[in-house]
């Protein structure tokens, strides 16, 4: 929220504005009013998809198909199975990522091999997994939604404010 990111055609990652819970992921929780570089990598993808923001965190997939987050982690939206924040890059569990979309409060992402996953906040069950209710029902790792030929284009997945959307190959 209130932050920007970017990739440059270099694989070099940056970030600015608002950093309150490190969704810059630059190691601090210092605001930057002008672009700052996010560590030295250079195997930054430069795919649309594969970057996004949300509510205080940021979300990027590697060239090798990693896919790494840092920010605010209130409902586990880190992937990293705790509610820990964390203020630099932090890699998710898996390899083959293709895409990733930050919705407020979760985080979805599909896989080359046309899978959805998601994790995070799940109030009104908006991550699909057939539950709803609270932080008691919230994910902290990725959970795969049943079936596969999720959208692999550069606009499959989407959402806003506890919404999410996806589109799905017939």
């Amino acid at each position: 929220q209130s932050h920007t990111m970017a990739t440059k055609t270099d694989g070099t990652l940056w970030g600015w504005g608002n950093n309150q819970a490190g969704g810059l992921g630059e190691n601090s929780t210092t605001h930057r009013s002008s672009p700052t570089q996010v560590g030295t990598d250079t195997t930054w993808s430069t795919s649309p998809k594969s970057l996004a923001g949300g509510y205080y965190g940021s979300a990027c997939i590697k060239t090798d198909g990693t896919l790494w987050v840092w920010g605010s982690n209130t409902n586990g939206e880190l992937g990293q199975n705790d509610t820990t924040k964390i203020s630099s890059p932090a890699q998710i569990p898996g390899t083959n990522w293709n895409s990733v979309n930050w919705s407020q409060y979760n985080i979805q992402a599909t896989k080359t091999d046309g899978t959805l996953w998601t994790w995070g906040g799940n109030w009104y069950g908006e991550l699909g997994i057939n539950i709803a209710g609270g932080s008691t029902n919230r994910r902290s790792s990725p959970v795969q939604i049943p079936g596969t030929s999720w959208a692999q284009g550069d606009y499959q997945l989407g959402g806003g404010h506890r919404t999410i959307f996806a589109l799905k190959q017939q």
